[in-house]
């Protein structure tokens, strides 16, 4: 019970970091849930999570989806994650531990290297783009770092980028749960973990959109970093020392 207090109390904070940058939901819960429940389940509770999490997202914003860039970034993106998923679940254990931890540390200094060069992409890149995150998606599940600079690059907004990055994203995890459910990972117990982790990153989410117009964005740049580097770091632990 413990640990299910634990983890739902990250699934809030998670959904509300997430609410207001777009991202960092799963960069804060899967080494939470890595721990929970070990690596090969924690990725399938996340992806479920992922769904809820977004389609809230999605309906706190639905009137400023860009359906353009929606359509452009997810009819690549959707068939690379289904590709992505089915890689992950051939890998052993450890590797996906280290994989984790490894893509989350060097997605620090590649962020802010998207940033400084202050791209500026068309709808046919976009959708190269969704090709890419999306099989990284995946293999990783967590590639907001890299979505939030293909998004904005295109010059979506604020509510336009929260909401056409989280109509995308939740096409993305749903054909990556109907690829784990093909491949057998996901029985009932582990949908209904993803689903009671889901609902507190859903209402997480929507206390976001409370303070998402008032709050200074640039202050949860610092923390991506930070969220990035201890989950990271965290996960490579798992690997290395508890293996």
């Amino acid at each position: 019970m413990g640990t299910y207090i634990f983890v739902l109390l990250a699934g809030l904070a998670a959904g509300a970091v997430s609410g207001v940058i777009g991202t960092g939901s799963s960069i804060i819960l899967l080494p939470v849930l890595v721990f929970a429940f070990g690596p090969k389940e924690a990725v399938p509770i996340m992806a479920m999570a992922a769904i809820m999490g977004n389609l809230a997202r999605v309906m706190a914003w639905w009137r400023e989806i860009d359906w353009k860039a929606f359509a452009a970034y997810s009819i690549t993106g959707v068939p690379a994650a289904a590709f992505g998923a089915r890689t992950l679940w051939i890998l052993p254990v450890d590797m996906i531990n280290i994989g984790l931890g490894l893509f989350f540390l060097l997605m620090i200094p590649t962020r802010h290297w998207l940033k400084s060069r202050n791209f500026q992409i068309s709808l046919w890149q976009l959708s190269i783009a969704g090709a890419i995150i999306g099989f990284m998606t995946g293999m990783v599940l967590s590639t907001g770092p890299l979505s939030v600079p293909a998004f904005t690059s295109y010059g979506l907004l604020k509510g336009a980028f929260l909401s056409t990055e989280a109509a995308s994203s939740l096409v993305l995890y749903i054909s990556k749960v109907v690829t784990f459910r093909e491949l057998g990972a996901l029985p009932l117990e582990i949908i209904s973990q993803g689903l009671i982790v889901g609902a507190s990153l859903m209402l997480g989410t929507f206390a976001g959109k409370a303070i998402v117009l008032r709050l200074n964005v640039g202050t949860f740049q610092y923390l991506l970093d930070a969220l990035l580097l201890g989950s990271g770091l965290l996960l490579l632990w798992a690997a290395l020392f508890q293996s």
